[in-house]
């Protein structure tokens, strides 16, 4: 006899139903799988110079995007690569080659050494690819996915060694069934030793909890300070964490 089948979403849970004639309906419900826990991270670099794409995109004035890399080397053992300019004018460049043309925009193509060193070769080094690629008012914007915290605070970590400028712009996590998430990347380095050295005391000692663990007075008596100097460096400490939690 014929069996037909489908299915539904409910509650979050994928039900597979039956159906038979002179029998009716049966349902049962499918194992999903399980969610990736990884990290989309955009970071935003400010004219990485070493970069081909970044210095045409300054010579036509014009966005850069649609970056892509060859899987396999030139004969000479380099990395073809090949991306998109927006402009009316032709860049004059030796090492880029026009390969096409559609409107205003122009694909360029050139090869670079395997190792060179440029922000997507660098994240690429944790065997992390770089999705997208693309450049802007003399800036280069990347979007990579790490597979975890760790892996992220790495790679950003060294990045920003190579290049202060570097801003994170967007973090999106996804955990399970909660779904995707907005976070954001705060730099520590901001602080002061002294305004982290005061964060750090008033969250061991309860400061931040309610009801308080200590009151301020006991906090600065910790830290040897006055209770004046203890709320102006936690003002100025707090100050600069919430200017990178909602500036983001």
């Amino acid at each position: 006899m014929p069996k037909y089948t489908g299915f539904f979403i409910r509650g979050g849970r994928s039900i597979a139903t039956e159906w038979e004639p002179n029998q009716g309906f049966t349902c049962r419900s499918i194992q999903r799988r399980p969610m990736a826990t990884g990290i989309r991270a955009e970071v935003k670099v400010d004219g990485p110079n070493e970069c081909p794409v970044v210095r045409a995109a300054a010579a036509a004035d014009s966005p850069g995007h649609s970056v892509s890399r060859s899987g396999t080397p030139s004969e000479d053992g380099g990395v073809i690569e090949e991306f998109v300019l927006e402009s009316d004018e032709s860049v004059d460049c030796e090492e880029l080659r026009p390969v096409f043309s559609y409107g205003t925009s122009t694909a360029y193509r050139f090869t670079r050494e395997p190792d060179a060193l440029c922000p997507c070769a660098y994240v690429e080094r944790f065997e992390v690819p770089v999705v997208d690629v693309r450049v802007h008012e003399g800036a280069m914007y990347l979007t990579f996915h790490a597979p975890e915290m760790g892996a992220l605070q790495e790679i950003v970590g060294g990045l920003r060694e190579r290049y202060p400028s570097l801003d994170v712009q967007r973090l999106l996590h996804t955990r399970g069934e909660k779904g995707e998430q907005d976070l954001v990347f705060v730099d520590r380095s901001v602080l002061t030793d002294r305004q982290l050295e005061v964060l750090e005391t008033a969250h061991r000692l309860g400061y931040f909890e309610h009801p308080k663990g200590s009151n301020a007075t006991e906090v600065a008596e910790e830290l040897g300070i006055a209770t004046s100097t203890f709320t102006e460096h936690l003002s100025a400490a707090q100050r600069k964490l919430l200017d990178s939690i909602l500036n983001s």
